[in-house]
C-alpha cells in the first residue's frame, strides 16, 4: 500500500497520507514521498494547489514513536537518529518552499507532528467533530516540525506558550476563533467544501499566487522597506501577464476572468 497517494483534478493536488491504520503517523519513508511530492507539485504548471489531508479516521498522529526501524530503547540511540532538521523539519520546509497554495485539510486527530504538518500550510480547514493537540509535553518532549515557529505567529505567544506547556486538546470551534485554523466545516460536508474553496485558488491567476505566497513567506522575517520593494518587484512582474489583461478586461466587462497562468 503507497503510504501517499497523490492525486489531481482541475489544478487541485491532492495529497493524502495513507497510513490509516496508524492515523497516518509520520514515518521516514512517508516524510520523503511527502517531500518529493511537494517539490513535484511546485515544478510543475498543471497544478495551481495542492491539499493535504489524511486516510480513514485521523489526519496525523505525529511522529511515529512504534515504528520498528525508528524503535530503540536507548534514548542516546534516538537521539542520535536525528539530524539538524530531521525527516519533518525538512517536511515543513518543503511545504513553506512549496510556489503552490498549500492548504491542510484537518479531517480527523492531528497530534504534534501532526499538527506542526498543518501549521505549516498556507491555510486550514478542521472537520467540526476533530480535536486536536500539541501533544508534545505528554511524552516530555519539545516541539519539532516547526510547531514553535508557526504557532506563536498564528495565535499569539502567549496562547502557543498554553498550548504546549499543557498539551490540552483543542476543539475545532476554539481552534477557529483562535486562529488557529481558518474555518470549520460540518463532518458530511467537509470534502466538498475543502475542494470548493481549493478548486477557487486553482481557477486564480497562478503567477499572482506564486508571489503572493512569497511575499507572505518572507514578510516577517523582513523590514518595512525590504517588504515594500518586494511588493512592487513582484506586482511589476504581475503586470506583465496575460492574466493581468485579462483580469482587468474581466472586471469592466464584468465577467468571471479566465486565467491562462500567461
Amino acid at each position: 500500500m503507497n503510504e501517499l497517494t497523490i492525486s489531481t483534478q482541475g489544478g487541485v493536488r491532492v495529497l493524502m497520507l495513507n497510513r490509516p491504520e496508524r492515523l497516518n503517523a509520520i514515518n521516514p519513508s512517508l516524510s520523503l514521498q511527502m517531500e518529493q511530492a511537494l517539490t513535484e507539485a511546485s515544478m510543475d504548471d498543471e497544478v495551481r494547489v495542492v491539499v493535504i489531508t489524511g486516510a480513514g479516521r485521523g489526519f496525523c498522529s505525529g511522529l511515529d514513536l512504534t515504528d520498528r526501524k525508528n524503535r530503540s530503547s536507548d534514548s542516546i540511540t534516538r537521539y542520535n537518529r536525528l539530524d539538524e532538521l530531521d525527516w519533518v523539519g525538512r517536511q515543513a520546509l518543503g511545504i513553506v518552499q512549496c510556489d503552490k497554495p498549500v492548504i491542510a485539510a484537518v479531517n480527523g486527530v492531528a497530534a504534534g507532528a501532526g499538527l506542526s504538518l498543518a501549521l505549516a500550510c498556507d491555510i486550514r480547514f478542521m472537520c467540526q467533530d476533530v480535536r486536536v493537540t500539541t501533544g508534545y509535553i505528554r511524552r516530555a518532549l519539545t516541539p519539532d516540525a516547526g510547531m514553535s515557529y508557526f504557532l506563536p505567529r498564528l495565535v499569539g505567544p502567549g496562547k502557543a506558550a498554553e498550548l504546549i506547556f499543557t498539551g490540552r486538546e483543542i476543539a475545532a470551534d476554539e481552534a477557529e476563533r483562535i486562529g488557529l485554523v481558518n474555518s470549520v466545516f460540518p463532518a458530511d460536508e467537509f470534502h466538498k467544501r475543502v475542494m470548493e474553496f481549493a478548486q477557487g485558488l486553482a481557477d486564480g491567476p497562478p503567477v499572482a499566487l506564486t508571489l503572493s505566497k512569497r511575499l507572505l513567506t518572507t514578510s516577517s522575517d523582513e523590514d518595512l522597506t525590504t517588504v515594500l520593494k518586494n511588493e512592487i518587484k513582484a506586482i511589476r512582474t504581475c503586470f506583465e501577464t496575460e492574466d493581468s489583461t485579462e483580469g482587468v478586461q474581466a472586471f469592466a466587462e464584468k465577467r468571471k476572468p479566465i486565467f491562462s497562468g500567461k
